[in-house]
């Protein structure tokens, strides 16, 4: 034992002046970060200092000298905006919560569970978009007053940092995180002592203690293992964000979901409404439903009623490769105490992670285990909804894909996070001092209209060059680590021009999002980069996975198209692409450029956050572009066709994409009558920013999650466990029951009378004779299913209608019937279907519903 392991630790605090001291409590509140008055408070200090440490208040506020916090605090200026600030601050924790009808209790949270969170630059626990998404629920849920609570793991190394080799090649790194320069407080329990929870695991007992970063009114709870008492491995399950080491990625899963309810029981919280982003989380069901039986005093299988009724789970990607999968093996271990205690087998449990049918021969997927504990499920576009449905349609056997129960909740992005401060002070003028609190007013965000053009035109021309100033002082630091010449250094330190048309493109480098699509024809490039008259410059930025050499191979390809000599002053990369860098880039992009493989973008929020400061998208009718595009709100490429040939559909698009650039885009930007501003160009940023503001803000993401899946869960909670559970206890003999006595179900071929055809506004019925068995017709709705056929056979637009008890004939047996009026001409098919009746969650049930048979 060496005497650095025996070192004990010490950490020496700045000497803040009282009159001052609100400074440090604002740096540990998150709050500071959307909010330009209270940036400006710890800018004005040092604003150089400010830079330097990446815009993180704890670091910077111990960097400070104390001669110059003593010449802040006599500083009347200073204190009086600070003051201000405080008084803002204050004023958030009394302001009345808008959304109503989520009545929990004092001790109750709605529980949202997240693997990354992506608050802001200084806290690199979010590899991307679903990270970002997530920073931006708890952004909004506390500026909506909305009982929520986040739940995450802090990692000491993050994800990795990005850096380019002299070949343009990516390589990462992994700096270690010193959490004393965050922004987090370590939670004690009520001894004093830190809190630690724990889980059986099969190398040992994980153990690890929980900080705790304030964002705005929200509570966001972090697990870390890196504990003294843990062993190497354990320690490193809160390492690196994303292991990819499998026993590791599970063990980083179970910590979130089984370990997060845990530290919500220590807390002495319970988990009323559970809100599980992504498949990562969705262990926590396991534990809920623990939770649920011990509070409730329920077996398992009324447990698991609740459960499931008041659990949300959001689906983000339809790419399979995107969904975990595991070998079971890795997860029996942690899952072997539950099965035990619900009183199934082992291979029961596990069996709920496989898709139907598959015999156990699959591996674990964490949707399909995520889907088995929740009741509310959805994809985050319009388009994605739809492609979820088709992708998971096998985990509900016999149904058809439109029925499939997936809905959506297209994502909104956090306003105020990405506005230009710029482009808020305009609003603050033409709208109103406190609009962004008021993003559903759509009497108020359509006062942007009356924004005089030359004031937008101007701001914008701001950001604009701000983004530039930016590009250029990260491209020297490249260039320089790179011990590059003087001349080089002098020659990117002019790079781009702040008066040419500047598209950017900012994505994770995945090769589905096609961030090459415009090198398929670089001569045609070259020509629209260095025309005399109407030029373009593209800002490139975004990092490939670790192990996907595909991604980084089209970086490379970038990176050396930038570099030749003819448009390396109008073509730049950007390494290290993170919040700060997007923050630039969509506050000053003219174009914002997104070319992804449709269906593979589930939504796309980097777009949104452009279009609320005036950009226009240019993107595939993909993601979240299906919905927010307009003829006056940007352009579409091509016309939102799927290609079974990708390398087709990667020439016909990127011919569309060059057509739209050299026919609309660059005309309509050039368009200067008498030297004024582009006026089209000025009218298709306001109704982008009218468009994005009211539709895609985080604000209307969190109304919608609250009003269709928050509220409804947490009155199903309340419901089924009043009066000792009596209605969890009734669902679960009745499914039980259903479960037992579904297969004895026989129906007959439905007749029609009169059996001729029809006209429209004409109408027939239809009987069928249906055997029950031992249950009843009050337990199941009887539907007749009909549509317009297609020319495969296949019906469209069909519908479902419930049949009417007409007779019972003998014991079980019944006969039903319907009439149906008909509204359309064309070519109709029919068929018959039993399923369970009860509230979505039964009637969905997987396996139970059958159809009129061959043989009936």
């Amino acid at each position: 034992m060496t005497f650095m392991q025996e070192m004990q630790i010490y950490k020496v605090y700045p000497a803040i002046p009282e009159s001052l001291s609100f400074l440090d409590y604002l740096a540990r509140n998150l709050w500071w970060c959307w909010n330009d008055e209270a940036v400006d408070v710890f800018r004005r200090i040092n604003p150089v200092q400010w830079e330097a440490v990446g815009k993180n208040p704890v670091v910077f506020l111990t960097r400070i000298s104390q001669r110059r916090y003593e010449e802040l605090s006599i500083d009347e200026s200073f204190l009086g905006h600070l003051a201000r600030v405080k008084t803002k601050f204050e004023n958030m924790f009394s302001d009345i919560p808008q959304i109503q009808g989520l009545d929990l209790g004092p001790k109750e949270t709605v529980a949202y569970f997240s693997m990354e969170f992506g608050l802001h630059e200084s806290l690199p626990f979010f590899a991307g978009g679903l990270g970002v998404l997530a920073g931006d629920h708890l952004k909004a849920s506390s500026a909506l007053g909305l009982p929520l609570t986040g739940i995450g793991l802090l990692f000491r190394e993050g994800y990795f940092r990005q850096y380019l080799d002299h070949n343009g090649w990516q390589q990462e790194t992994y700096p270690i995180i010193d959490v004393f320069d965050l922004p987090a407080q370590k939670i004690s329990n009520g001894s004093g002592t830190d809190l630690l929870i724990e889980i059986p695991g099969p190398r040992g007992i994980i153990r690890a203690c929980v900080w705790q970063i304030k964002v705005g009114k929200i509570r966001l709870l972090l697990l870390d293992t890196n504990l003294p008492e843990n062993s190497e491995e354990i320690r490193n399950i809160t390492s690196r964000l994303y292991a990819s080491h499998g026993e590791i990625r599970v063990a980083q899963e179970i910590l979130l979901g089984i370990g997060g309810t845990k530290v919500l029981k220590a807390m002495d919280m319970f988990p009323a409404v559970c809100h599980m982003n992504e498949g990562h989380c969705a262990f926590a069901g396991l534990e809920r439903t623990c939770l649920i039986m011990d509070r409730f005093d329920l077996e398992y299988q009324s447990a698991s009623q609740v459960c499931r009724r008041s659990a949300v789970f959001t689906t983000h990607t339809p790419v399979s490769a995107g969904h975990d999968e595991f070998d079971k093996e890795l997860v029996r271990p942690y899952i072997a105490p539950y099965a035990q205690k619900f009183g199934i087998s082992e291979n029961e449990l596990l069996s709920w992670g496989e898709m139907p049918g598959s015999g156990g021969e699959t591996k674990f997927s964490m949707f399909c285990f995520g889907v088995a504990f929740s009741g509310y499920i959805n994809g985050v576009s319009r388009l994605h909804g739809h492609v979820a449905r088709s992708m998971w349609q096998g985990l509900w056997p016999g149904r058809q894909k439109e029925e499939i129960p997936i809905s959506h909740v297209t994502n909104g992005v956090h306003i105020n996070s990405y506005i230009s401060r710029h482009k808020n002070g305009l609003l603050e003028r033409y709208l109103a001092s406190d609009w962004s609190g008021r993003q559903s007013d759509s009497a108020l965000v359509a006062r942007i209209d009356s924004i005089e053009d030359a004031d937008l035109w101007h701001v914008h021309e701001l950001d604009r060059s701000n983004l530039i100033r930016k590009t250029r002082q990260l491209l020297v630091a490249q260039y320089d680590r790179r011990n590059a010449s003087r001349n080089l250094l002098d020659e990117v330190s002019a790079a781009l021009d702040p008066r040419v048309l500047t598209i950017c493109f900012a994505r994770r480098f995945a090769t589905y999002k096609r961030a090459g699509l415009l090198l398929k024809d670089p001569q045609r490039l070259l020509r629209l980069i260095t025309s005399a008259e109407q030029p373009v410059q593209l800002v490139f930025a975004g990092k490939a996975h670790p192990n996907d050499n595909e991604g980084k191979a089209l970086i490379k390809r970038i990176v050396e198209f930038a570099r030749q000599a003819e448009v390396r002053h109008r073509v730049v990369f950007l390494e290290n692409y993170d919040i700060n860098i997007a923050r630039y880039m969509v506050q000053g992009c003219d174009v914002w450029l997104n070319t992804p493989r449709r269906p593979f973008e589930a939504c796309g929020t980097s777009g949104m956050k452009a279009a609320a400061n005036g950009g226009l998208n240019l993107s595939i009718l993909d993601g979240w572009w299906c919905e927010g595009f307009s003829e006056t709100t940007g352009w579409r490429i091509g016309n939102g066709d799927n290609y079974e040939d990708p390398d087709y559909q990667d020439e016909v698009e990127s011919q569309a994409l060059f057509n739209i650039l050299e026919n609309d885009v660059i005309p309509v930007f050039y368009d200067r009558m008498w030297g004024n501003p582009p006026k089209r160009w000025i009218r298709m940023m306001k109704a982008a920013m009218k468009m994005a503001i009211m539709d895609f803000s985080s604000d209307r993401m969190v109304r919608e999650y609250s009003n269709r899946f928050y509220i409804p869960a947490a009155r199903n909670l309340e419901q089924l466990t009043e009066n000792t559970a009596r209605k969890a206890k009734d669902l679960a003999l009745t499914q039980s029951r259903l479960n037992a006595l579904w297969s004895h179900i026989r129906l007959s071929k439905p007749k029609i009378t009169p059996s001729s055809d029809f006209a429209v506004g004409e109408s027939f019925s239809i009987v069928l004779e249906v055997f029950l068995g031992e249950l009843t017709p009050e337990e199941v709705d009887v539907q007749i299913y009909h549509g317009k056929l297609r020319g495969t056979g296949q019906m469209d637009g069909s519908r479902a209608e419930t049949m009417e008890l007409q007779n019972t004939i003998a014991p079980g047996t019944h006969i039903y019937g319907c009439r149906v009026i008909c509204s359309d001409s064309g070519r109709f098919g029919y068929t018959a279907r039993v399923i369970p009746k009860g509230d979505p969650v039964l009637s969905n049930t997987p396996g139970l519903i059958t159809w009129v048979g061959p043989d009936s």
